[in-house]
């Protein structure tokens, strides 16, 4: 039995943020808070299908793929930033830290769509009200996880900090699979909560320095399934590895 999230309304985004460290939107509430239509973020869905294998999987797996593009958002808007490195130091995340990896960046058509630019505009303006205004780098990874060979790891790394201030994980689709469940726990303390975000565009946020999170393994149902979340993240000062 799948443990659903509790929703809340996008008016309550910072407050729960501040009080909790975490917070959970419905597809409802991530378009209501992006400025976008449903049928606008809907539309963004496609290009999962065409995403590259991740060549950087320590464990030897092969079943995530990605994209992954940057950006800055100034009071004068979201500008696309040249593309570079993925990097993280080991403390955030002990499998893969400490390395570059360069992949493909995000497909020039769903940068260029407006209901895209909303996106990243209401994630920059959450972090700001939650740590005031200034300028965000914000990074962007599309993810799918498959289980073509049986099963599939969203989070290899384990339960892990990001090293952002914010992280943003939208569930995109997900399809003929079982487990995939979200954890969420306190950085210094045994709180914790877990469920599984199931609904396309629904929206888990975090509070980066205060709780740590992770995704249980998936498998398939039947034939192989997958996976689909869009990742953004909100760092102030400039992106990692600067």
């Amino acid at each position: 039995m799948l443990l659903r999230p509790a929703y809340t309304y996008p008016d309550q985004l910072t407050a729960l943020l501040r009080q909790q460290g975490y917070a959970v939107l419905s597809p409802q509430g991530v378009a209501q808070w992006s400025g976008c239509s449903l049928e606008e973020l809907m539309a963004l869905r496609t290009t999962w299908g065409a995403l590259p294998p991740d060549q950087y999987l320590k464990d030897g797996g092969r079943y995530r793929r990605r994209r992954h593009s940057c950006f800055v958002a100034r009071d004068s808007g979201v500008a696309l930033a040249p593309h570079r490195a993925h990097w993280q130091p080991v403390e955030y995340n002990a499998l893969h830290g400490g390395m570059q990896r360069w992949f493909e960046p995000m497909e020039a058509g769903l940068v260029a769509q407006p209901a895209w630019t909303r996106l990243l505009a209401a994630m920059a303006q959450v972090a700001s009200d939650v740590r005031g205004p200034q300028p965000w780098f914000l990074e962007a990874h599309q993810f799918r996880i498959d289980t073509e060979g049986g099963i599939g790891r969203p989070t290899p790394e384990g339960a892990h900090r990001d090293g952002v201030d914010l992280v943003a994980v939208f569930l995109i689709a997900r399809e003929g699979i079982k487990g995939g469940e979200t954890r969420v726990f306190q950085s210094d303390g045994p709180a914790g909560q877990r469920f599984t975000l199931t609904e396309p565009w629904s929206l888990l946020l975090l509070d980066d320095a205060r709780v740590i999170h992770e995704s249980t393994p998936i498998q398939p149902v039947a034939q192989a399934g997958y996976r689909d979340t869009l990742v953004l993240t909100a760092r102030a000062e400039g992106f990692q590895g600067d």
